[in-house]
């Protein structure tokens, strides 16, 4: 069963270029993307999700498909390597239309293409976004909710958390690489309970951490709902225990497989 997506009614192949980059935490780092174009980008709120094209170091320009709906990835892979972009899922942590910027933040995994553009990055570097649209889609009668994720998908859960209504009664676990890279200011409802886990040095391999604890988590009464997402283990894991343990029918469980641990990046 593939997650559910709401897409945008409307988009665009846009254009923008960095204006920022900011480090968040030794692990982290936020790329401030701005331009004219972003007025096209509909605000979806919570883990709004776009297409990142970037490109490849020693490439001098930004080349951009240009062929709408679905076609575009044929473009992109018809083209060779010398002149095709890097494009990658990422979240939109935080939104300034007024503005026209937006960031995005990124978890430093090392030998990633994004990670390494990411950290060379400096302001009017070219990128390139393209709307995909928001998973974090609870029923309007969850009573209770399990937010669960890895470095990769904190930036999706802390833009889910300060979207979030007032009422919200959650139970959330973000693992981190380090204790360094724990957040002091999540802006969350007063029902939101944030449960932070730091490997530093253990060697566990990314998500283990914030699997195991995740299954502590008991549904109150009433529906449920669960958003995971990161290493592919950890959101079909727990996926599988909330479904097998809890009874949890299928479709109140969201879960994004965003990398797979010691697999390299295709190009």
């Amino acid at each position: 069963m593939l997650p559910k997506i709401r897409t945008p009614e409307h988009r665009t192949m846009i254009t923008v270029e960095v204006l920022a980059n900011t480090a968040t935490s030794p692990h982290f780092t936020t790329l401030t993307l701005g331009g004219p174009e972003l007025e096209h980008l509909d605000h979806g709120g919570h883990d709004q999700a776009v297409r990142l094209f970037f490109p490849r170091e020693g490439q001098d320009h930004l080349r951009m498909p240009t062929l709408s709906g679905n076609a575009w990835m044929a473009e992109l892979l018809l083209l060779p390597k010398s002149r095709r972009p890097w494009v990658r899922n990422y979240t939109i942590r935080r939104r300034r239309p007024e503005r026209g910027e937006v960031d995005v933040e990124f978890a430093l995994h090392d030998d990633a293409p994004a990670a390494d553009w990411a950290r060379r990055a400096r302001p009017g570097d070219p990128a390139g976004i393209f709307d995909i649209g928001v998973g974090y889609l609870p029923p309007d009668d969850a009573r209770h909710q399990l937010l669960v994720g890895d470095e990769s998908a904190v930036p999706a859960v802390l833009a889910i958390l300060e979207h979030a209504p007032d009422d919200l009664r959650a139970d959330v676990v973000l693992e981190v690489p380090e204790t360094a890279d724990i957040r002091s200011d999540v802006t969350a409802p007063p029902g939101a309970r944030v449960r932070w886990l730091a490997r530093d040095g253990s060697g566990d391999v990314p998500g283990v951490l914030a699997l195991a604890a995740a299954k502590e988590w008991s549904p109150g009464p009433g529906r449920g709902y669960a958003w995971v997402a990161g290493e592919s283990k950890l959101a079909t894991g727990l996926r599988r225990h909330l479904v097998q343990e809890h009874g949890m029918p299928k479709q109140d469980i969201a879960f994004f497989g965003y990398w797979r641990h010691g697999r390299s990046s295709p190009g």
